[in-house]
């Protein structure tokens, strides 16, 4: 591109050089042939003038009179009737700018001047016409070399840059090049950067919460598949069936959230359900690993509570407080359920030694962890939290208390108890 661009710059300035100096070189040719043949006649008129005067004088008229006023590069021959003809200067050979003038006296002035001379200097003024055009030349070569390394140097930045996009580095460059059209294609360039690095962070987000969200889900189905196959009896089969069944369909639910949280966290289909029925669906779930830890998960507080949101979301949000307590809590695990203004709160607290000070305030950022587990688990069940409107808050440190606040709807019947109840 650089050899194209050069090219095409220096073919331009030839070509403006060889119009407009030949056409300058005409010109000028002629301008000094007509500068030599007016200088020529003006001689002969003032020699002429001269010889009338010194005629009407009656003084001496002769070529020592007459050769002063004569260039060295003239001849001139003045003819005076009745007196020998006057000769001043050498007379040229070959082509020659000739002029005569007659006198007043009847004298006849004749000037002449060889055509070398206009010759020497129209070579003279072509010598410079032809300096200026080789000075043009090479300015014209400097000038295309820069504004070659100007435009190729950032056009080969660009095509670095689309190649690293290619190769799945996004990071954008943000650098610009002072030409509104290279910094057009650059800016487009950082804003497909940023669109393709969050669609990298988005599918890399995806699949960690696929990984962490469906592990625990997967693991309970598989407890359950154990069961069966332990046991011939057909009703034990049966119930541990139905209830692995449950469990597919929730994964299932877990699936599409997942993926539609990954689309758009903001994105819900909060409905009314009966906030009792995912607690105690999350009791069944969990009960056999606490038994298998040693420990009990119990479940108190206001009943026949209506929340606003995604069952399967909120199911998500429970299991994921209660592995968390599971993980790196200790003792008795309770989920209390409270109502405060509008809203229904879901409480998850246990007897463990609490969330250390220092990371209370970052517990839901991503890669956050009290111990060496992913730091996933909490930074989601927020994200599903807020998509159906709800929020997720660390309550108390020690010892810890992480509330699930769900909008409320009327109780399905007024029959509910305030007072705690163990199920």
């Amino acid at each position: 591109m650089r050899r194209r661009l050069i090219q095409s710059t220096l073919a331009v300035v030839l070509v403006v050089i060889a119009v407009f100096g030949v056409s300058l070189v005409i010109v000028e040719t002629r301008t000094i042939s007509n500068s030599a043949q007016e200088r020529v006649e003006s001689e002969a008129v003032r020699l002429a003038s001269i010889v009338d005067s010194r005629i009407l004088a009656a003084e001496n008229v002769n070529a020592e009179v007459l050769r002063n006023p004569v260039s060295k590069e003239q001849y001139a021959e003045i003819r005076v009737p009745g007196r020998p003809p006057i000769e001043i200067g050498t007379k040229p050979e070959g082509d020659v700018i000739r002029s005569t003038q007659k006198g007043e006296e009847g004298e006849t002035v004749t000037v002449e001047e060889p055509r070398s001379a206009v010759t020497r200097e129209v070579g003279r003024t072509l010598l410079i016409i032809g300096l200026v055009a080789l000075l043009a030349v090479v300015a014209a070569v400097l000038l295309a070399v820069r504004q070659a390394n100007r435009l190729a140097s950032p056009l080969t930045d660009l095509a670095e840059t689309a190649e690293r996009l290619g190769s799945g580095d996004p990071r954008p460059r943000h650098k610009r090049y002072g030409v509104p059209e290279l910094d057009r294609v650059a800016d487009v360039l950082d804003s497909s950067a940023e669109r393709i690095g969050r669609m990298l962070t988005a599918e890399r987000r995806l699949a960690a919460d696929a990984s962490h969200q469906l592990r625990t889900p997967l693991t309970a189905l598989s407890m359950r598949l154990e069961e069966i196959t332990l046991t011939d009896d057909p009703d034990t089969v049966k119930e541990e069936a139905t209830i692995a069944l449950g469990q597919v369909e929730r994964l299932t639910d877990v699936v599409e959230r997942l993926l539609t949280n990954s689309r758009d966290p903001r994105t819900g289909s909060a409905v009314s359900f009966d906030l009792d029925e995912v607690i105690q669906q999350q009791l069944a779930e969990w009960r056999p690993a606490y038994r298998s830890a040693g420990r009990a998960i119990v479940s108190s507080g206001k009943r026949h509570l209506r929340a606003v949101g995604t069952p399967g979301a909120v199911a998500q949000v429970l299991a994921a407080l209660i592995e968390n307590s599971l993980m790196h809590g200790g003792g008795t695990v309770a989920l209390r359920t409270r109502v405060t203004g509008n809203q229904a709160v879901v409480e998850v607290t246990d007897e463990g030694p609490g969330v250390p000070g220092d990371l209370g305030a970052r517990i839901f950022e991503r890669t956050i962890s009290g111990r060496n587990s992913t730091g996933i688990g909490l930074a989601v069940a927020r994200d599903l939290a807020e998509a159906d409107g709800g929020r997720l808050e660390l309550l108390q440190t020690h010892p810890p208390v992480f509330g699930l606040f769900l909008s409320r709807t009327a109780p399905a019947r007024k029959s509910g108890e305030d007072q705690p109840t163990v199920r």
